[in-house]
């Protein structure tokens, strides 16, 4: 069973940075993707930024330019840059991963979430 840990977080002012960290824990067959979703109050979970098994990323039109995601396959992790935040992007952020269990079943996890707020 996989355990996503989460790292990072907090409050910041417009224009300023934070680094979201997520590590995983357990053991799996395999984990495809990685990434990272957000949610904001009153609205519904979406997609940040997320890293395929083969290094490809794809980011959310909303954040492009001013978020990147990274990954170590070694350690098993995953980590978003958030640079020049706007207020918009104040949410709970959440690690995801999927994959492969030891019995070859599809598995998704998702971490405890970590509050990310941005002042005006």
């Amino acid at each position: 069973q996989v355990h996503l840990v989460e790292s990072g977080g907090g409050l910041v002012q417009a224009g300023g940075s934070l680094r979201l960290s997520c590590a995983a824990t357990g053991i799996t067959y395999s984990i495809n993707n990685m990434g990272w979703y957000r949610q904001a109050p009153g609205k519904q979970r979406e997609l940040v930024a997320l890293s395929t098994s083969g290094g490809t990323t794809s980011y959310a039109d909303s954040v492009k330019g001013r978020f990147t995601i990274s990954r170590d396959n070694v350690k098993v992790a995953v980590a978003l840059q958030m640079n020049s935040l706007k207020p918009e992007d104040t949410a709970v952020y959440y690690c995801y991963a999927d994959g492969l269990s030891l019995r070859r079943a599809d598995f998704n996890a998702w971490g405890q979430g970590t509050q990310v707020t941005v002042s005006s």
